[in-house]
């Protein structure tokens, strides 16, 4: 049996989905790009910026749900250019200490004119 998970923390979905499940002792949280939890507004102007904010919510929806970043065992990342690869790594890097197993890739267009989202799949602690 799952669980939806809603947290004020994060941002409200942008449509019919819930910001994670969880299924047992895991967690999949739903794609997050980097908008505002308090204004529902894109924040940030750059791919660092951007990637700061995404981080961040994955945080609250993980820690509503039972986990922590340092509990993700893996995450698909979306960059609207690969080009930002480097800068995003740097900022991931800061928030997924422990290296989880990953997927980055480049798409066409992501909502909103985000230029990052990241999902994850996580263990309850």
């Amino acid at each position: 049996m799952s669980r939806k998970i809603h947290t004020n923390n994060a941002p409200a979905a942008i449509g019919p989905y819930s910001q994670a499940v969880v299924v047992g002792n895991l967690i999949f949280t739903s794609g997050q790009i980097p908008l505002n939890p308090e204004t529902g507004v894109l924040e940030g102007e750059n791919i660092t910026e951007q990637t700061h904010r995404v981080c961040k919510n994955l945080e609250a929806v993980l820690t509503a749900a039972g986990g922590k970043l340092t509990s993700t065992v893996k995450t698909v990342c979306f960059l609207a250019n690969m080009e930002d690869f480097a800068a995003f790594n740097e900022v991931y890097a800061q928030y997924f200490t422990e290296k989880p197993a990953r997927s980055c890739v480049a798409v066409k267009e992501l909502p909103k004119g985000a230029l990052v989202e990241v999902e994850a799949v996580a263990e309850k602690e």
